[in-house]
């Protein structure tokens, strides 16, 4: 049986996304979205949580033909010529409000993808015809908060929906420096530490992330790119097979990925 024909709830997937060049440099990474799409089951729509969504209260985008955001600056030309046209889905958007009883979901018709979205998918789909809707952060709540906000969302899975998080699990850029290549001490550590409790379910420590000592508040600063993994992981089913894609840390950034349920 093939992947697209494959029966059952959809998997769930966290991506590191990293810097958005991954979207046209021929990468290590790139190349294993690229693997991911194909073996997939392909979704009827995606849902996506980025890193860089961040608002007072929950959004969800429910623009029909999203525009592609350039967020970000002094990259090269070629970058800010992507442009990734998938439609938007209204009908997912108002299913996301329907399934979440608390908090209120808000709908934002003119919300486009921004490059926590595009950089990822453009490579896993790279014709652009399944519908994406985002999913906004609102970064204030604590990680419990955004887990039990993520479990109300079960349903989708069963409705051939790919619920996708991108972020990192670690990103501090105060400690990038050009040309890096090698892992930080105190990076390693914590993206082995988060995967040791992922491998093992260990959920709740990973929602209260900032009470794991001084390696989780350098690899952690701020919450945004770490966020989206709770929603993947408030989406695992018992008995679900997990597994890492990517594990590769990059000085001060995790490209680690999480597939769960495949």
């Amino acid at each position: 049986m093939s992947a697209a024909s494959m029966p059952g709830p959809m998997p769930v997937l966290f991506l590191g996304h990293g810097s958005p060049m991954n979207a046209i440099e021929d990468n290590a990474w790139r190349r294993s979205w690229q693997a991911l799409g194909k073996r997939l089951p392909r979704p009827k729509a995606i849902l996506c949580i980025s890193a860089h969504w961040e608002t007072q209260g929950v959004y969800v985008g429910s623009a029909e033909h999203p525009e592609t955001i350039h967020d970000f600056r002094g990259f090269p030309k070629a970058l800010f010529d992507v442009r990734y046209p998938a439609p938007g889905s209204p009908e997912l958007a108002h299913r996301v409000a329907e399934l979440v009883r608390t908090p209120r979901v808000h709908f934002d018709s003119h919300r486009g993808l921004d490059h926590g979205v595009w950089s990822v998918l453009q490579p896993m789909y790279p014709e652009a015809d399944i519908p994406v809707v985002p999913l906004s952060l609102s970064s204030l709540q604590p990680g419990a908060w955004h887990y039990d906000l993520a479990r109300q969302l079960d349903p989708l899975r069963d409705e051939g929906v790919l619920v996708v998080g991108s972020g990192n699990i670690v990103h501090n850029l105060r400690y990038w420096r050009m040309g890096q290549t090698e892992p930080l001490d105190w990076a390693q550590r914590f993206d082995e530490d988060i995967a040791d409790r992922i491998a093992e379910g260990h959920h709740e420590g990973m929602m209260g992330y900032e009470t794991l000592g001084p390696d989780a508040l350098l690899a952690v600063p701020t919450p945004e790119h770490y966020l989206p993994l709770l929603y993947v992981l408030g989406l695992q089913r018992e008995g679900d097979a997990v597994e890492f894609i990517n594990e590769d840390v990059v000085g001060p950034i995790s490209m680690r990925s999480v597939l769960i349920g495949a």
